[in-house]
């Protein structure tokens, strides 16, 4: 489990409304980086909607870093294969195969959990560190920004209550009150199709043993389908139209037996329709109120690009909120937030999910994200390929296509290195609340490499393992093999510099005073981060 960081003091609480998914992420991601919070949902308990069935990688290194990755994991399916089958045949489409990232991650994997059964461990998880800070039945009714903060004024069974915060941070849902009142508006569309959930108990597994992936698209031009192995169930998902009656309980057993054949027992334990969506809202951010989740997008429940996308904002926004609060940065680097995240959402997520729902009904014979080896497939498919424009020159994907050297924007691997005490550690680890300038050079030359400054930290990664005499053992990480660097790319005598959310903020070639130059840019503007960047 991460280690909780020492709580910043004098600050007033940042004030997270929702409390579904990415709210309670977002405030257990305040909570490890030691900001106040406090935490409101309008309703007496969490949510009991079933849908939100799988998790992503990226997701995982999320509720890794911020603590929760074990808890969700003990009580989650894995699956390392994401199964591709045209339906009216059975024929077998290449399928994503996660196993293949075993040298990117320490998740190789996707897991399967409704989001009612997640929900209460994220809940729990925040309720043993931060007693107190999560408020239930907290209607919000108003809000209002003052020179240094906000105020909330929430409606509950006690009557109404002000609350004073640093921050206001809208996790209320497609139907955002926080947005409306800022009349933010949003672009897109919502589709006149439908997508109904359903999940059956039936045992495919002994008494009527079927050998389908627990994860499965099956295409069809009529109507796909969709299969998830839940911990406790099955998950079928099927499409109709918006201008027909919602399918009785007995029509949906008859189109479940349809696909699975005939078995012993059957019991539909719930249902949950939802509308296909593409709506993107306008603006993220209006001064110290920011919008996150399905506030800001609303996505296509398509290959798990709805709620997955939800936390890639809960990884971006609370570091910059801890470095602003810290005094390690200007409040302008808030703003790369919304300019980084929103077109991963409207034009990353939201595209791919909409071209993967056409391509499940035929309607085009290749999607981009399918477009590439295996490796790159599952890469993307598991969201670690997202680069991000973090030095503003409208360079970023969702996508990645082919094995290649490391580019700015991405995500650095979650690879193995070794310390000066020839301990394994985990890069990941490494940035986890810090920024960290990694130099591809050879320790015994006695390179010279800054001071650790609050917030930043430098590190040798060398093939050459730190002689005892060298005086740089501790800030040393031994690259058996050179793996990290040839996976880099990087040439000898290079310096990447990676940022708390892990991904790289500028590569170029190591030169006296070149990472502080580059440091002071992104904290102090948060703009032309890497002049320098693919040198």
């Amino acid at each position: 489990m991460s280690t909780q960081h020492k709580p910043t003091t004098n600050m007033k609480p940042v004030l997270v409304v929702g409390g579904g998914p990415v709210g309670l992420t977002t405030a257990l991601g305040l909570g490890f980086y030691g900001l106040p919070f406090q935490l409101f949902e309008e309703d007496a308990g969490l949510s009991s909607d079933t849908k939100a069935g799988t998790i992503l990688t990226r997701t995982l290194e999320a509720f890794r870093r911020y603590g929760v990755a074990d808890r969700v994991l003990a009580k989650a399916l894995r699956v390392d294969e994401i199964g591709d089958v045209e339906r009216a045949t059975g024929t077998a489409r290449p399928s994503v195969s996660a196993d293949l990232l075993a040298d990117e991650t320490r998740y190789p994997f996707v897991v399967n959990m409704p989001q009612h059964h997640l929900e209460p461990i994220l809940h729990h998880a925040l309720n043993e560190t931060h007693p107190g800070q999560v408020h239930l039945q907290h209607k919000l009714v108003d809000f209002r920004t003052t020179d240094d903060g906000v105020v909330a004024t929430f409606d509950t069974p006690e009557g109404r209550r002000e609350v004073e915060g640093s921050y206001l941070l809208a996790c209320d849902g497609g139907r955002s009150f926080i947005r409306g009142e800022l009349g933010i508006p949003v672009e897109g569309e919502s589709l006149d199709v439908l997508t109904i959930l359903v999940d059956v108990k039936v045992d495919l597994d002994v008494q009527n043993p079927r050998d389908y992936p627990y994860l499965a698209y099956f295409a069809d031009p009529t109507e796909w389908m969709i299969l998830v192995r839940q911990p406790h169930c099955w998950r079928f998902l099927f499409p109709f139209p918006a201008n027909q009656p919602e399918p009785t309980r007995e029509e949906l057993r008859e189109k479940i037996l349809r696909f699975i054949g005939p078995v012993e027992d059957m019991e539909i334990l719930n249902t949950i329709v939802y509308r296909i969506h593409h709506r993107i809202a306008t603006e993220w951010q209006r001064g110290r109120v920011f919008l996150m989740g399905d506030a800001a997008h609303l996505i296509t429940p398509m290959w798990a690009l709805g709620l997955n996308t939800g936390i890639l904002d809960a990884i971006s926004l609370p570091w910059r909120l801890a470095w602003v609060a810290r005094g390690l940065a200007a409040p302008s680097l808030l703003e790369g937030y919304a300019r980084e995240q929103r077109p991963v959402a409207a034009m990353g997520s939201g595209e791919m999910a909409e071209a993967a729902r056409k391509y499940m009904l035929g309607q085009n014979d290749a999607v981009r994200a399918m477009s590439g080896g295996a490796w790159a497939n599952a890469l993307t498919r598991t969201m670690l390929g997202v680069r991000l424009d973090v030095d503003q020159s409208g360079d970023w994907s969702m996508v990645r296509t082919e094995p290649g050297p490391l580019r700015v924007g991405e995500r650095i691997p979650d690879m193995t290195l070794h310390d000066g005490y020839g301990r394994p550690v985990r890069l990941h680890d490494l940035v986890d609340d810090s920024f960290v300038a990694f130099y591809f050079t050879d320790v015994r030359r006695r390179p010279v490499i800054p001071a650790d400054p609050p917030g930043h930290k430098h590190q040798i990664v060398t093939r050459r393992d730190a002689p005892n005499d060298s005086g740089l053992r501790e800030r040393s990480l031994f690259d058996v093999g050179d793996k990290f660097r040839e996976r880099a790319g990087c040439a000898p005598d290079t310096v990447m510099l990676v940022r708390p959310d892990d991904h790289i903020a500028a590569i170029a070639p190591m030169r006296a005073g070149l990472v502080e130059d580059i440091y002071r840019k992104i904290t102090r503007s948060d703009a032309g981060a890497s002049q320098d960047k693919d040198a």
